[in-house]
């Protein structure tokens, strides 16, 4: 039996998608295809993209941009396809905010400079494009009150990564103390303590990070136990991986899913 039904069903699934992300009618990727003569693979990639992978259950679709923000944020080379995605995120029901706190957020994993580059492609992204509504007020959360950023910080670890996050400070005492208290202090103390970001979108955006990044597997596994600790479920955990696979390469994703693999084990 022919694929070709099945194939056009999915092509026609993933452009009307396509063409909700991007607001045109003719998707740029379709154009780039087409001008070097691969046209029917440029709509191979639509359809299993954006019409097989991005309607699989367990990940909903705002969340789904949001973390493709936050891993070419970390990738770092692909400034184009993130002002894209950044201009899909907002037409899906993400907000500025979000978006803003998405790529901080992974400052602490990928670096600053990957985090400036980021800004200035979110800058071009809503250019012409209305504010956020005023944010509603965050629900309380375990650091409130404190003022001290380093009591903070251990605050939203613990809420966060529990006794992972604990062991990891205590692993940097005989080498780099001050480092330990470096990722207490900011990148929980004031990354993660920001209003405009959930714990659990935090944490999805932390995984999307350390599954770009290639090389963050102990802090990656952490991490998954984080988003199970914040509400998060093994399905979203999953999903997130299997879609960054089309933006980060296969071998990351396998990487990833190994990583995920005993994390569940231990859970």
């Amino acid at each position: 039996m022919s694929e070709e039904p099945d194939r056009s069903a999915s092509f026609a699934q993933g452009l009307k998608l396509i063409q909700q992300l991007g607001g045109a009618d003719r998707p740029a990727v379709l154009d780039l295809f087409e001008s070097i003569g691969e046209a029917e693979f440029g709509e191979r990639c639509v359809g299993f993209i954006y019409g097989d992978v991005y309607h699989r259950p367990g990940l909903e679709l705002p969340e789904r941009q949001l973390t493709t923000v936050a891993a070419l944020t970390a990738l770092g080379y692909a400034g184009s396809q993130l002002q894209f995605h950044a201009k899909a995120a907002l037409n899906v029901g993400c907000t500025r905010r979000q978006l803003v706190e998405a790529v901080i957020h992974v400052s602490s994993f990928a670096g600053f400079p990957a985090t400036l580059n980021a800004l200035t492609a979110l800058k071009a992204a809503f250019e012409g494009l209305p504010e956020d509504e005023p944010a509603p007020e965050p629900a309380e959360v375990a650091w409130a009150g404190i003022e001290d950023r380093y009591e903070r910080g251990l605050a939203a670890m613990k809420a966060v990564d529990g006794e992972a996050g604990e062991q990891v400070a205590v692993a940097l005492a005989d080498i780099a103390p001050d480092l330990a208290t470096y990722i207490i202090e900011f990148t929980f103390g004031e990354v993660y303590t920001r209003p405009g970001l959930s714990l659990r979108h935090r944490e999805l955006v932390t995984i999307a990070a350390c599954v770009a990044l290639g090389t963050a597997l102990p802090q990656l596994k952490v991490h998954l136990h984080g988003l199970l600790n914040v509400g998060g479920t093994e399905k979203e955990a999953v999903e997130t991986i299997l879609h960054l696979a089309f933006y980060c390469g296969f071998p990351a994703a396998l990487n990833a899913i190994g990583a995920a693999r005993e994390v569940f084990a231990q859970r």
